[in-house]
């Protein structure tokens, strides 16, 4: 059966559109320590650390980290030989915490069932510890340039913008996925959703967007109206709860710090911490309260509170230190060995309060 005419002239319109795209990359495409060189292809292992740790995590932030990671694990095969505590260790300040307990079981998972070598199809990659729909998409795609549909908040901005979307977000997430889909190419496809994604993080940006240098400027309904610092909409944010508690930091004479390791499930799980009473909303333990979950009885002296943001709450901590006068059993680390400890920021924020010196 032959074409209609319509059908036609929707095709040469995709096309072009995502030629012109792939155009502007060629020329404006961000160097980045994970990405493949022009003419290189691209290795999928460093393309699926670089999606784990960009999620909800900026670029800027990523790469010191990514470096680091590459520096001391070249390979898939290193990193899933590694213990969980050492990449822990290393993943301390990046932040969401499970994402390195994830990848750290899917590396090993990616050794043993399938030989060392990522599977290039979307719903095998799903099935990988760690993987969601928009990571599969992308490792699919970047690594292996396979045509797959890979939507981040910068691709749903410059949907919005293009075809004006003005159902507020998160609710116009699957319109937004449906338009993106409509645009994508059947060659170049990895370089094609790179490309989309540089558009949005350095041209179609979510404040003074750079309308003139846009390779869809003149596509773009958003600016033919000029509405395009209005979108994308959103609902409005709740406000987070907040959680308080107390946490005790409990040096011996010599000023080394009592650590234990948190449950396996939860909240920064497998991770190092000082004891702290049970995170809840209301106000502040006193002390009084709180005595029973320190790890000793003993003069807790207060020193400042901490404030520390998660997702979904703010948690405000009261700090309390105290000075072990007899030989305790557990985990003590002297100050400067600390930074070899899977410490998340929280914690390093709270022995940050207390005294570097033992006191009476």
């Amino acid at each position: 059966m032959k074409e209609s005419l319509a059908l036609k002239r929707e095709k040469v319109k995709k096309h072009s559109e995502a030629e012109a795209l792939l155009i502007w990359y060629d020329r404006h495409r961000r160097v980045l320590p994970w990405r493949a060189g022009r003419g290189e292809k691209p290795d999928p292992y460093r393309v699926w650390l670089s999606e784990i740790m960009l999620q909800q995590t900026t670029v800027v932030t990523v790469g010191p980290y990514f470096m680091k990671f590459v520096d001391r694990w070249p390979t898939l095969d290193k990193l899933a030989s590694a213990k969980l505590d050492d990449v822990l260790r290393m993943w301390a300040g990046l932040g969401y915490y499970r994402r390195a307990r994830l990848l750290h079981e899917c590396a090993r998972k990616v050794r043993d069932d399938f030989k060392g070598i990522f599977p290039n199809d979307e719903k095998t990659l799903q099935s990988l510890p760690g993987f969601g729909p928009y990571t599969a998409a992308a490792v699919a795609t970047i690594a292996f340039d396979k045509k797959a549909n890979v939507v981040d908040g910068n691709v749903e901005r410059v949907m919005s913008r293009l075809f004006v979307i003005d159902t507020p977000l998160p609710k116009a997430k699957p319109e937004l996925r449906a338009r993106a889909a409509t645009l994508l190419p059947e060659k170049r496809c990895g370089d094609y959703a790179q490309a989309l994604m540089d558009l949005g993080a350095t041209v179609c940006t979510p404040r003074s967007p750079k309308c003139s240098l846009c390779p869809w400027n003149k596509i773009c309904q958003a600016k033919a109206e000029g509405i395009q610092e209005t979108l994308p909409r959103r609902i409005k944010k709740k406000t987070k709860p907040v959680r308080r508690a107390v946490a005790f930091v409990l040096m011996n004479e010599k000023g080394d710090v009592f650590l234990r390791r948190r449950p396996s499930k939860g909240l920064l799980a497998k991770m190092m911490e000082v004891p702290s009473s049970p995170w809840k909303e209301g106000a502040m333990p006193t002390l009084a309260d709180a005595r029973c979950f320190a790890p000793v009885a003993g003069q807790w002296k207060p020193c400042g509170v901490v404030r520390h943001v998660f997702t979904h709450f703010t948690l405000e901590i009261a700090v309390m230190t105290a000075t072990a006068k007899k030989k305790i059993r557990g985990h003590w680390v002297p100050r400067e060995k600390l930074k070899n400890e899977a410490l998340p920021s929280l914690m390093r924020k709270i022995i940050g309060h207390a005294p570097k010196t033992s006191h009476s």
